[in-house]
């Protein structure tokens, strides 16, 4: 659509009856202004009550079958043929993996191993009707143990039955946080938690618990702690309690379950060993305690055979101290197995709603503590495993949960005589994958911030506890965060050659710029929290022009400033005042502000809070060409002007002198659309590109 737009005399921007009258052509696409009576809090609530009340009303039953038990969307679609036999062999092999694990963490745990076996027993089952995700393998993790360990031990100690009263409880109370959480759908809070982070706590928690189970390699205590200088103490300090039999026995089934991790990993073929290595380090250290009868090595000891009884959680008194760490294992839970979770439906084709996962891990793990089970979530080794296995559906969950049932039932007295080293192997090489250092590497190359951020986070957590070392992460975290969104990217925008298309003179040295307009782009939300930067930004733009790129017009100063508003998601009210500041203080210097692109929402705000009749409706704009080329006439007619009160005593011209005169200005009008300021020939004047379009 062509428009004449001239505007011979504007008042609100230059007191010049010296404009020029003529008229000149020009595209401009026209702004639809949106209607400012609707409020849009109301708009935007009532569009998504509406929108939920509409997909309630055409949810069929089996949707909210599926809803509520989440197993039923595998269940009713099941290929028993294809799918059996793959679930039966992952949920067997996940099994065999589970049991020295269970039992392992929970002695990381500062528990009887019978816990590990109850916490990998009744959640599995119960995961799996509520739970989402067809491969995630729950059960006890080495870092929610350690949490565990790391809390507990400062209030009681572990050999008190208060200590396994109140690990009993914090899985409950992780439970009812993940269950609200999953329930609000308040999932997306973990995201203020960067990669870096989670790197870094992961990292220097896998230290701790490696240095934390060295007392069962070396053959003496040493202090329970989650930092790893008094552990250092411990070891050092007790080094004359030094035993070589159980240290040769742990090296060796070390040596032995690495290896195996390595082929099993490395040969598609020999992938088996990965998950057969726990078992088989079990299985030798219990051979040979059955065949040498070796007095130094610890063993594990008489466990309780059966299933756990029902019963409900104890320690309420403590239930206060122990909310902080119900947060930090529901904040690990998320990360930890919801990311896995997500990442293994994307690869075997299926959605996932992470707040439905969480809502599954929560009640398996208030179903677990009513028998006896202590905080589980999602283990990233077994879901590996159970995903490499084949596994297609939660059926394998339940072979695994029945592979833990037996062992209750029927291998508890052979569990007796584990050595205590061969378990402590099996929590070293499972938190040795955890020691990121590729990932230091990485962002050392990539993002030196990123960087700052893993180190960070690792030492603290290593030197000053887990507690402190993730509140200090996630603290740095969201500092980078506020100081990137009150320190937004703003670049000044110029014409790529050729086209209609304006970017950053930065990155595209080759565009230009026009004399007497800067076209700035604001690439974030305008609030109370960054509008300070950015009009200090704007006034840096204004004082300081590169002149090298520029066309157009000879003009000595800035008569327009075209803000691009595309990125622009939001605008609050402290911004608003600013924009009117801004125009008046622009106002006063004969500057006239132009907004290209703003989105609805922003235009809503802008006009309700009478920015837009302040600055003029003329003065918004679809796109940036548009604006440019408006203001591109108002500068030609500024020149034009000074020139004319210059020689204003020169004589009137006759018809035949202000003929000449027009072609000249339509010629000089030609070079100033193309960007060119010198003198030409009409037969270049075809190579022209046209800013400006004229009617045919």
């Amino acid at each position: 659509m062509e428009i004449t737009y001239a505007s011979p005399s504007n008042s609100d921007f230059q007191d010049g009856s010296s404009m020029p009258t003529s008229t000149r052509p020009v595209k401009i696409i026209p702004l639809q202004h949106p209607s400012t009576t609707s409020s849009t809090t109301s708009s935007v609530a009532g569009a998504f009550f509406s929108r939920w009340i509409s997909k309630l009303h055409r949810m069929t039953w089996l949707e909210w079958l599926e809803l509520f038990l989440p197993c039923f969307r595998w269940v009713r679609t099941y290929k028993w043929r294809e799918y059996f036999q793959v679930d039966l062999m992952a949920g067997v092999t996940v099994g065999v993996m589970l049991v020295p694990q269970a039992m392992s963490y929970a002695k990381l745990a500062g528990l009887e191993p019978i816990y590990g076996l109850y916490s990998g027993c009744v959640p599995l089952f119960v995961y799996a009707i509520f739970g989402s995700s067809r491969q995630l393998a729950v059960g006890p993790v080495a870092l929610v143990s350690l949490l565990v360990s790391n809390v507990l031990s400062r209030i009681v100690d572990s050999s008190d039955p208060l200590y396994t009263e109140m690990a009993i409880l914090l899985a409950l109370m992780v439970g009812i946080l993940e269950c609200i959480m999953g329930l609000l759908r308040l999932g997306w809070l973990i995201r203020f938690i960067s990669h870096s982070v989670i790197s870094g706590f992961t990292s220097a928690s896998a230290i701790v618990i490696a240095l934390s189970q060295a007392k069962y390699f070396l053959g003496y205590s040493i202090v329970r702690s989650s930092k790893i200088v008094p552990l250092v103490k411990s070891i050092i300090a007790g080094a004359d309690g030094f035993s070589w039999p159980p240290f040769v026995m742990g090296s060796a089934f070390l040596a032995i379950l690495l290896i195996m991790k390595h082929l099993g990993k490395s040969r598609k073929q020999l992938r088996f060993l990965r998950a057969a290595g726990p078992l088989t380090a079990v299985v030798l250290g219990t051979t040979i305690v059955k065949i040498f009868h070796p007095s130094s090595i610890s063993l594990v000891g008489d466990i309780p055979q059966g299933f756990p009884k029902f019963s409900i959680p104890k320690g309420f008194e403590y239930f206060r101290s122990l909310i902080p760490t119900a947060f930090l294992i529901t904040g690990v839970a998320i990360l930890e197995s919801v990311g896995i979770a997500k990442a293994l439906a994307a690869k075997n084709g299926y959605e996932l709603d992470s707040n439905q996962e969480l809502f599954g891990l929560g009640v398996a793990n208030i179903f677990g503590s009513f028998f006896s089970a202590y905080p589980t979530t999602g283990s990233f080794s077994r879901s590996a495993v159970n995903n490499e296995s084949g596994a297609k559906t939660g059926l394998s969950g339940i072979f695994t949960g029945i592979i833990m049932a037996c062992a209750l039932l029927f291998l508890t007295p052979l569990f007796e005589y584990i050595p205590q080293c061969a378990l402590a192997a099996i929590v070293i090489s499972a938190v040795m994958s955890l020691v990121d250092y590729q990932e230091a590497i990485f962002l050392w190359h990539v993002d030196k911030k990123d960087f700052l951020l893993w180190a960070i986070t690792s030492t603290t957590t290593l030197f000053l506890g887990i507690e402190i070392g993730v509140l200090v992460g996630v603290g740095v975290s969201l500092a980078f965060v506020i100081h990137e969104s009150a320190n937004p990217h703003i670049a000044v925008l110029g014409r790529l050659p050729g086209t209609t298309v304006y970017r950053n003179i930065q990155q595209y040295p080759e565009a230009y710029t026009y004399n007497g307009i800067v076209i700035v782009r604001i690439d974030a939300p305008i609030y109370f929290a960054n509008i300070s930067y950015i009009k200090d930004r704007l006034r840096e733009y204004e004082v300081d022009v590169d002149r090298s790129a520029k066309r157009g017009p000879e003009v000595e100063r800035i008569y327009f400033v075209i803000l691009e508003m595309a990125p622009v998601t939001y605008i609050d009210s402290s911004a608003v005042q600013a924009l009117k500041d801004l125009h008046m203080e622009y106002k006063l210097r004969d500057i006239q502000i132009a907004i290209s692109n703003p989105n609805r929402e922003v235009l809503l705000t802008l006009s309700r809070s009478g920015v837009v009749e302040m600055i003029g409706k003329e003065w918004y704009f679809v796109r940036v060409h548009d604006a440019v080329q408006v203001c591109l006439q108002r500068v030609q007619g500024i020149k034009d002007s000074s020139r004319t009160a210059d020689h204003v005593h020169e004589d009137e011209p006759n018809f035949l002198q202000r003929l000449v005169k027009q072609r000249a200005e339509d010629s000089s009008i030609s070079r100033l659309e193309s960007g060119d300021r010198t003198p030409f020939s009409d037969g270049a004047e075809a190579q022209l590109e046209p800013l400006l379009l004229r009617k045919s």
